[in-house]
């Protein structure tokens, strides 16, 4: 099976690119019609048909940590609640009560059992309807057919993922992808906020790096590089490698005993719309949800990188801080930029080169979903 190259193998590909001022670079140019990003039609089908029936990370394991934690969010349009089980199981459900379809829960806590605001009916843990206020307004209901509705879900790589609709063929969704988030690293952030941008749009900032030193002349740039950059395919999955200017201290160690951490950042794009950072201190799982054609909904969801306890929470969050206040400040003002001028008529298509390839990968992988 294909798998992503080591940190071994990742370290000699940087000195090799800078010794030689060369980059990694893809093997054709896409072009991809500005209609796809404007059509609500085209919208729909990514929401029902990839979205919805492919398995999509909703928050990573360590944001339910022990049996009653709960976190409720929207997924492709749907209201989804996750809940760790008493037996450690991790359950998604339709956060909808069977009476009436209140949400039961916003936002994440921990509780015995999942209690609806409207009228009280009463679930378990495991999405078992238990009680009902009153209950002899109700002759003859099965309460054995009126549990949550359940989702298809399963912990892997560190992170929970969900299939709400019969899913495609997706037997290379996790091909080839190392532990994402390892058992220890804590959570030390979850945020949710609204873009003024379509979720590609928003993606693509993510995965190439053609743009450091013209975006991030004065942050990013001094400590990395203009336009050097690995990018590796594997199934549906992408990844980029950011190297800092620091790694040419590895070019003196032994090729079997060089160490990557603190000295690039990794990017996994895992297809669709979740990417899943590791920088020098900690790591993000961002979940890009499509609002309508210019606006997503961001999911942040901020760990330590090994560890916990205060001292690597604290440098998590230094990482995290300086990380938001400069690079990705910088990409929001540029995406938001992108969508207010698409719709001026001035680019029939979008043209990714030789130096954007993931974005290539990305758009070429949704249209055969799509197709």
């Amino acid at each position: 099976m294909k798998e992503f190259l080591n940190d071994q193998a990742v370290a000699e590909r940087i000195l090799h690119h800078m010794r030689e001022g060369s980059t990694d670079r893809g093997e054709e140019v896409w072009r991809e019609p500005v209609a796809n990003y404007r059509s609500e039609e085209r919208l729909d089908r990514e929401i029902k048909q990839v979205l919805r029936r492919s398995p999509v990370p909703l928050c990573p394991s360590a944001a339910l940590p022990e049996p009653g934690s709960y976190l409720a969010r929207e997924a492709g349009h749907t209201p989804l609640l996750a809940v760790r089980g008493k037996d450690g199981v991790v359950r998604v459900f339709r956060n909808t009560c069977r009476h009436r379809g209140t949400q039961l829960t916003s936002g994440s806590g921990c509780a015995k059992a999942l209690v609806c605001p409207y009228h009280g009916w009463a679930y378990g843990l495991d999405g078992a309807l238990q009680s009902i206020p009153h209950e002899s307004g109700f002759p003859g209901l099965d309460k054995g057919t009126h549990g949550l509705v359940s989702v298809a879900a399963q912990e892997r790589l560190g992170l929970v993922w969900v299939t709400q609709d019969d899913s495609v063929s997706n037997e290379n969704t996790w091909e080839g992808l190392p532990e994402l988030v390892g058992e220890g690293q804590e959570l030390i952030n979850m945020g949710e906020t609204e873009v003024e941008a379509n979720w590609k749009v928003y993606l693509e900032g993510f995965i190439e790096g053609y743009h450091i030193m013209p975006t991030h002349k004065e942050t990013f740039y001094p400590y990395g590089f203009d336009n050097l950059n690995l990018v590796e395919t594997v199934g549906r999955n992408s990844r980029i490698t950011y190297p800092f200017r620091r790694i040419e201290k590895l070019a003196d160690v032994p090729p079997q005993d060089r160490r990557v951490e603190g000295l690039l950042t990794y990017v996994y794009h895992l297809f669709p719309n979740a990417v899943v950072t590791v920088l020098s201190r900690h790591t993000n799982l961002v979940v890009l949800e499509p609002i309508d054609l210019n606006r997503t909904r961001v999911f942040n969801y901020s760990l330590t990188n090994s560890g916990g306890g205060a001292e690597a929470a604290a440098l998590a969050k230094r990482d995290a801080a300086f990380v938001s206040e400069t690079g990705a400040a910088e990409d929001l003002k540029v995406v938001t930029a992108i969508q207010r001028s698409i719709d001026s008529g001035a680019n029939e298509v979008f043209s990714f080169g030789h130096f954007e390839a993931l974005i290539a990968h990305f758009h070429r992988t949704l249209k055969a979903a799509l197709d």
